[in-house]
């Protein structure tokens, strides 16, 4: 029989949840053609820098180790850095806006995302509301990422909540997966709209 108790809060992945995260258009400007774009990508593991940053803290100090290791490519690996603020857009309006209905209804919000502490910094400045969580579980702060059972305690233990009484969203499957491992309900976000109806049926006031 499904658990018809709303849950105490909802805990919300950022990246691609509340605000885009698109590299791949971003170098798709600076680099036009794809087959030297994919070349580029072939010779260097930007996603294994991207989660070195998130797990370690400092994406910036990443982003230069790259570059050093290739200094052909180190314009272009440069640019993740430089031109992060245009990868980490735009928001996404409808999800924010269920963000604030939850609030307003006094409805615990918390964060649980993999990120760099200094790209997080950042990415409040752009977008209070993110500052705003009770609380904010950051990879990039904690030393462990997403899906690894770590931080998923970390969570349990700063908010003193666990299983059913944490709903949590995500757009990555690997992620929910260990979350519902837990106990946590889940829902695999796919857009605004499916997130609103997955709320009603917990039984939270959107």
């Amino acid at each position: 029989m499904p658990d018809l108790t709303p849950p105490r809060a909802v805990v919300f992945d950022v990246g691609n949840v509340l605000v885009n995260w698109h590299p791949e258009e971003v170098y798709a400007r600076r680099i036009p053609d794809e087959t030297e774009r994919k070349a580029l990508f072939a010779r260097v593991d930007f996603d294994a820098m991207n989660l070195r940053g998130d797990r370690d803290g400092h994406l910036a100090d990443e982003v230069a180790a790259l570059a050093a290791r290739h200094p052909a490519d180190a314009g272009h690996i440069i640019a993740w850095h430089d031109e992060w603020e245009d990868m980490f857009s735009p928001p996404i309006p409808d999800s924010f806006a269920l963000l604030a209905t939850l609030r307003a209804a006094g409805v615990r919000t918390v964060a649980l995302t993999n990120f760099a502490a200094d790209t997080w910094e950042k990415a409040v400045r752009i977008h209070p509301a993110l500052g705003l969580f009770d609380p904010a579980v950051v990879s990039g702060r904690e030393g462990t990422v997403k899906p690894e059972r770590r931080i998923y305690e970390i969570l349990e233990a700063r908010t003193g909540l666990s299983g059913a009484d944490l709903l949590f969203t995500d757009d990555r499957a690997d992620n929910i997966a260990a979350a519902a491992a837990r106990g946590w309900r889940t829902h695999l976000f796919e857009g605004a709209e499916g997130l609103s109806a997955a709320l009603k049926d917990a039984g939270l006031p959107v």
